[in-house]
């Protein structure tokens, strides 16, 4: 029989009931006496550290006074603190004052500031880490029957994926204060962006003016029946987006979007080899036909060559899954924000969208508005834009003027309420053509005239806007590359000979 190791725990040593929570609180102190001593100590970690991350909740005080004071333009020091603290306030023995002189006379040199502001970050995720566990823990114990574990799993990651981006859960009240602050820094954000654009531009300037390019957290409906070229309006976007991509490396390591975009695409419909055959002919305007039935000559080769080196570095990812649901897709985005980045959504298209199986039992109204509720929740989770392609129901063939309305938005008036904006693409060339008269009679000539009048012309229609107005904006349209690009303004153009 083996000898039992006596540095192991006996069969009848009880298992300890309490581990106290990871902390360092020398790290604590020693951070908010390099703040009190230099106050340049607060800008190396300020981009990543907030109060809630300290444990001591005094620290969270003193930190979040410092922080106040400092953006401020005022100097913080232990003798512009105490006045903002309970001077009866008894610290092991010490009073305030005695603490904060404490806390400044012990500190650390501006130098390790970074490093201590990164351990206590690190320990405030581990102590969030803790908590997610032990709830993971205890509802599968106690789950009711109903309760299904797919709904826990992602539950849990949806509480990972805020953990992962923030390192703290954001929810509940916030001061006025703070919200004012964001819309100020949106503002000042502008000026650094292509076009002066508060949202990210879409590389159509017309577009841009009219919404100011496309802005966080919104659910953006782009509809239009077949053959209108919703697709191709959103790859030309999804292309302009990617290609503008630049990134700034932050204070805590991260890299942030400075200009352009990383783009998630989920393409439902397409495989990802027709939407990259798609995209390569819009950019070298060779028609994909010819592509695919290989109709290129040497220069249409190198064309091809060409853009596909540039789109290999293009942050664009593409999952071409079908038959996804509305909590897959949310999980896969996450995912992809947490790895590599995201600042926009497509998914093309909407119909295509699955809901759970219990709203789909009540039929397909109830599950189209599941899916549009979880998408503009989605996107104010993880702040982006998501860009969703929607089918318009057939009454609009029935009119004599086809240009959509937000009461064509098939199966569901859910989209209408839950996008911030609705845009519709109509081609009036499209109708045209198929409504030929015979050549030679006078409706032909008229026919004729019509058409050149809206040969290679495309308009987006914006039916609704929450932050701006509505109206139409003129684009060009290639049909054989199926390309949107802007349209020449015809007040400045040259006069005809």
């Amino acid at each position: 029989m083996a000898l039992i190791d006596s540095t192991r725990r006996k069969p009848t040593e009880p298992e300890p009931l309490y581990r106290p929570a990871r902390h360092n609180l020398e790290a604590e102190q020693a951070l908010l006496g390099a703040i009190l001593v230099n106050n340049e100590a607060f800008y190396r970690v300020s981009d990543f550290l907030a109060p809630e991350h300290f444990l001591e909740p005094l620290h969270q005080k003193i930190f979040e006074l410092a922080g106040s004071l400092i953006r401020a333009g005022k100097i913080a020091t232990p003798i512009t603190l105490k006045t903002f603290l309970p001077a009866d306030l008894d610290i092991a023995g010490l009073t305030v004052s005695q603490y904060l002189a404490r806390l400044a006379a012990e500190a650390t040199t501006v130098i390790n500031a970074q490093d201590y502001g990164r351990t206590i970050y690190d320990l405030s995720t581990r102590r969030a880490l803790i908590v997610i566990g032990e709830d993971m823990v205890n509802v599968a114990f106690d789950a009711p029957v109903d309760f299904a574990p797919r709904a826990q799993i992602e539950d849990a990651e949806r509480r990972l994926y805020e953990l992962a981006e923030t390192g703290r859960y954001d929810g509940g009240f916030q001061r006025f204060t703070s919200a004012l602050k964001t819309a100020v820094d949106m503002a000042a954000n502008a000026y650094e962006r292509d076009g002066k654009l508060s949202g990210i531009a879409t590389g159509l300037s017309d577009l841009d003016r009219m919404m100011g390019g496309l802005q966080k957290s919104d659910l953006v409906i782009l509809a239009g029946r077949p053959g209108m070229g919703k697709t191709a309006l959103a790859t030309n976007i999804a292309y302009n987006i990617a290609r503008a991509w630049r990134g700034e490396t932050q204070a805590d390591g991260r890299v942030a979007t400075a200009n352009g975009g990383i783009i998630g695409f989920f393409s439902l419909e397409m495989s990802a080899e027709q939407l990259a055959t798609r995209i390569i002919s819009e950019q070298t305007e060779i028609p994909s036909y010819r592509i695919r039935r290989g109709e290129i000559d040497t220069r249409d080769f190198e064309r091809i060559v060409d853009v596909s080196r540039e789109m290999e570095t293009l942050p664009l990812y593409i999952d071409e899954t079908g038959g996804l649901n509305i909590a897959q897709l949310a999980a896969r985005a996450r995912r992809l924000k947490r790895q590599r980045g995201l600042d926009m959504l497509v998914i093309d298209y909407l119909q295509l969208l699955a809901g759970s199986a219990s709203r789909a039992s009540q039929g397909r109204v109830q599950e189209i508005t599941e899916i549009t509720t979880n998408l503009k929740a989605l996107a104010k989770e993880l702040n982006v834009p998501v860009l969703a392609l929607s089918q318009l129901s057939r009454q609009v063939e029935s009119r004599d003027d086809k240009r959509p309305q937000l009461s064509d938005l098939r199966e569901s008036g859910s989209i209408e309420q839950d996008a911030d904006v609705v845009m519709f693409v109509y081609r009036e060339e499209y109708y045209l053509k198929n409504r030929e008269p015979r050549v030679g009679t006078e409706e032909y000539f008229k026919w004729q005239a019509e058409m050149e009048a809206v040969h290679g012309k495309a308009e987006v229609i914006i039916g609704k806007q929450r932050h701006g107005p509505t109206g139409t904006v003129g684009l060009q349209f290639k049909d054989d590359v199926t390309r949107f690009s802007n349209l020449a303004d015809e007040s400045r153009m040259p006069a005809p000979y």
